[in-house]
């Protein structure tokens, strides 16, 4: 099976840490070279030079998912160097806590800015060099969108993160919509929907719902694990897994589609 990513070029989001990294680091382990961005640019630049220094190609940037000058320009600056992009996978993403009656606009608008509006402006910024570019001679594909979204934009019940699911749900559609319109020039356009993830944002939701439920962050995790049928939290190279998958010749011919991983957390 090939999933060989020899001279591609992928753009990711959010990759300082978590998800985000894992999956930089699968996809330069592949033979990818990768462009790691993060709102921290130390960070961006630490998961490059994981990836350097296991000889892969990768580059560190700063960037604020939230302004679609910034993703253009970064989009830009990739082409100007490499001369495409074969894949954007958009995985910056934010979480916080409240019930609904005390949730804020602030609230709101913070996850929906990174979560939803930044993975507008990332897919856009791709796009816009995507459909003009040459296909790939072996696929005939121009380039791939990897979104990560979430079980919650597929599972709303979730407490005390009404406006989180919201974002995510609207991640989820807004794939269907891209992958529909983006088909005739040949990008595919995927979502991954992973469960309870055991990363530094799952460390601090841990803490928001034991505070808000009343009891100790242990017993929280215990909920999760109970939750999850495979009886263990997941992890971030779970979820590079199937990055590394959509963005590997082994799905080509899938678009459109939200895939779950979730240790059977969610099935549909």
């Amino acid at each position: 099976m090939d999933t060989s990513l020899i001279g591609k070029i992928f753009v990711i989001t959010g990759a300082g840490t978590g998800i985000g990294r894992a999956s930089a680091l699968a996809l330069g382990k592949a033979g990818a070279t990768v462009m790691v961005s993060d709102l921290k640019g130390d960070l961006a630049q630490g998961t490059a030079a994981m990836i350097v220094n296991t000889n892969g190609k990768a580059e560190g940037f700063q960037l604020d998912v939230t302004h679609s000058d910034q993703c253009n320009q970064l989009a830009r600056k990739v082409v100007e160097k490499f001369g495409r992009i074969d894949g954007w996978v958009n995985n910056a993403g934010v979480s916080s806590m409240n019930r609904l009656v005390d949730l804020t606009e602030s609230d709101w608008d913070f996850n929906m800015d990174v979560n939803a509006k930044g993975t507008f402006f990332g897919t856009q910024a791709a796009a816009r060099i995507m459909t003009i570019q040459d296909p790939d001679p072996n696929s005939g594909l121009r380039g791939k969108i990897i979104n990560i979204a979430s079980m919650a934009a597929k599972r709303g019940n979730a407490p005390f993160l009404a406006h989180y699911v919201a974002s995510k749900f609207a991640v989820l559609g807004f794939t269907q919509a891209v992958a529909g319109e983006l088909a005739e020039f040949g990008i595919t356009a995927n979502s991954i929907c992973p469960g309870y993830v055991a990363t530094s944002m799952q460390e601090r939701e841990l803490a928001w719902e034991a505070s808000l439920r009343g009891i100790s962050v242990d017993d929280v995790k215990k909920l999760y694990v109970a939750d999850t049928p495979l009886r263990r939290l997941e992890t971030a190279e779970d979820v590079a897994a199937i990055v590394l998958f959509l963005a590997s010749p082994l799905s080509d011919f899938i678009t459109g589609e939200a895939i779950n991983v979730n240790g059977g957390s969610f099935m549909d």
